[in-house]
């Protein structure tokens, strides 16, 4: 820890971060550990940030800084706005066009048409983005329109692997039309990574009773009952626990 504080001090952050995957490597649930470490990464990536914006402020990485802290207050108006001249200057920036669309939803949760425009829009500048294939497939889900959203879910399981959502998606999807043999490989994927997600396990049980086998639907539906128990239990506990004052 010394080194990690050492490293802060005299603002060497390759010494920091070096120090503290030691640390995380070697005291992985240590208390003290975990709390320097985020304190410590959020200290980085403010003085990065003021970095950026001090030395190239003009750049598109500090201008879409400054969109994204917008955002981030829920201060859409001046969000988009600041996204906007973004594109003016640098109309290929990657995630620009991925963060109007997901600002129009926030804002209007209708307004999928012109959302998706900005989706596609992404796709055109930065076209292995798995996020706006996410969420093209999820606009066409929501609008009843499983064939589309199918292609869409499975490129970006394709673009990567570790997102669960698009496995989740796919699987439902496949499910609604009758896919279940494929719904059920998507969905397996689901579970493996989020398997605190009772919605994994009951699109499982329906795959599985479809294709005659029962038996192991049941068995989903008993994990995604367990799923469901336990995340009860969590919320109890969290909702009873003393409040800071």
């Amino acid at each position: 820890m010394a080194r990690a504080q050492c490293g802060m001090s005299v603002d060497q952050a390759d010494v920091v971060v070096e120090s503290l995957l030691l640390l995380n490597h070697e005291f992985p649930d240590d208390s003290k550990v975990l709390y320097i470490t985020s304190r410590y990464y959020s200290e980085l990536a403010n003085r990065a940030a003021r970095k950026l914006t001090g030395r190239a402020p003009s750049s598109a990485e500090a201008q879409v800084l400054m969109a994204e802290a917008y955002q981030a207050r829920g201060d859409f108006e001046s969000a988009t706005a600041k996204y906007r001249r973004i594109l003016e200057q640098y109309p290929k920036q990657p995630g620009v066009h991925y963060q109007l669309g997901q600002i129009i939803l926030a804002k209007i949760p209708t307004a999928t048409e012109e959302a998706r425009r900005e989706f596609e829009a992404e796709l055109e500048v930065n076209p292995t983005s798995p996020a706006a294939e996410y969420m093209l497939g999820d606009l066409a889900w929501r609008a009843m329109k499983s064939d589309e959203a199918i292609p869409h879910f499975s490129r970006a399981t394709e673009l990567d692997v570790s997102l669960a959502q698009p496995y989740l998606g796919l699987g439902v999807a496949l499910n609604a039309v009758g896919r279940f043999t494929e719904a059920i490989d998507a969905l397996k994927k689901y579970v493996r990574l989020t398997p605190a997600d009772p919605a994994g396990y009951y699109q499982l049980a329906i795959a599985y009773s479809r294709i005659g086998n029962k038996q192991e639907a049941e068995r989903q539906r008993t994990l995604q009952l367990d799923a469901e128990e336990k995340l009860k239990l969590g919320s109890a506990s969290t909702q009873g626990a003393p409040q800071p004052h």
